[in-house]
């Protein structure tokens, strides 16, 4: 008797997850999308993304795996145990985030049926193709073998450190904006022409793009993690772009916090890099 409520309270715990991989994302309206990330995925898409989709009438699930600072080769080493080390924060149809601790990468991809599912480098080797490779096709294998079939994969194009930033891996870069800036562009065309992923979202050039403006080099708030307000927006305004195929200068939504200025200049850098993803271009305001 004590095997069989064991066992009927695992099937009751596995079968939401069960069904949410059996139903094709291309069955339901909702827009959902898992990052495998750490804070750079945290700044693009847990912020904003949501009240854009929501002002262009798109409901819209986030999903977002977070370790501070976390390699492809640490969550390499955490898929193949299987470990339980993410704090996996998600945003509901509703707009409410909920956070859950000690979460596998099988646990979240199970979680839902997702559109897109993403995987990106940390910043300090962003730009570093050998690196980058290293653990990266491993990687991708282990969310293909166990995500819905249905199921897209994209890259995250990470961006360039403030010039005055303090980082240790701004060494890597020669301490130097556009070296790494190029670095980075040089590594995400080379994995856009592998056929691997579905878009590369271009959020380092959308955030190049804007220090191009009126802002100058001022988008984040500590030489590398984006200013909260219209750091952050540029970002999910390349994200609500590629996700929705849309003009993020046509949606009307704007965080109370920024101006109309900056959220003018976040949406152009954003659909400037969504035309032009590996290239800065100027935004003139």
């Amino acid at each position: 008797m004590k095997k069989l409520f064991v066992f009927i309270l695992f099937i009751s715990f596995q079968l939401p997850f069960l069904f949410a991989q059996q139903i094709s994302p291309k069955d339901d309206d909702v827009m959902k999308v898992l990052a495998i990330g750490n804070s750079f995925s945290e700044d693009g898409i847990e912020n904003y993304l949501y009240d854009l989709a929501k002002a262009a009438g798109k409901k819209m699930v986030i999903g977002n795996l977070y370790i501070g600072g976390a390699p492809i080769e640490l969550h390499l080493k955490n898929a193949h145990n299987n470990l339980k080390a993410y704090s996996y924060r998600k945003v509901g149809e509703d707009g409410i985030k909920k956070t859950t601790d000690k979460v596998s990468i099988e646990e979240a991809l199970a979680d839902d049926n997702w559109d897109y599912i993403s995987l990106q480098q940390a910043s300090p080797l962003s730009g570093k193709y050998n690196v980058v490779m290293r653990g990266l096709p491993d990687l991708w294998t282990y969310v293909f073998a166990h995500m819905n079939p249905d199921s897209k994969m994209v890259y995250h194009q990470t961006w360039a450190y403030q010039q005055d930033s303090k980082h240790e891996g701004f060494k890597n870069y020669e301490g130097q904006q556009l070296v790494m800036y190029d670095s980075i562009m040089n590594v995400t065309s080379q994995i856009a022409k592998t056929g691997d992923y579905e878009f590369v979202v271009p959020a380092g050039t959308a955030i190049q793009n804007a220090r191009t403006s009126s802002i100058g080099d001022h988008m984040t708030r500590d030489g590398y993690h984006l200013n909260l307000d219209y750091g952050r927006f540029t970002a999910a305004a390349t994200w609500y772009a590629k996700l929705f195929n849309l003009d993020p200068r046509k949606n009307k939504y704007k965080p109370e916090k920024i101006t109309d200025i900056q959220a003018k200049i976040a949406k152009e850098s954003a659909w400037k890099a969504v035309k032009k993803p590996f290239k800065i271009t100027k935004v003139k305001k």
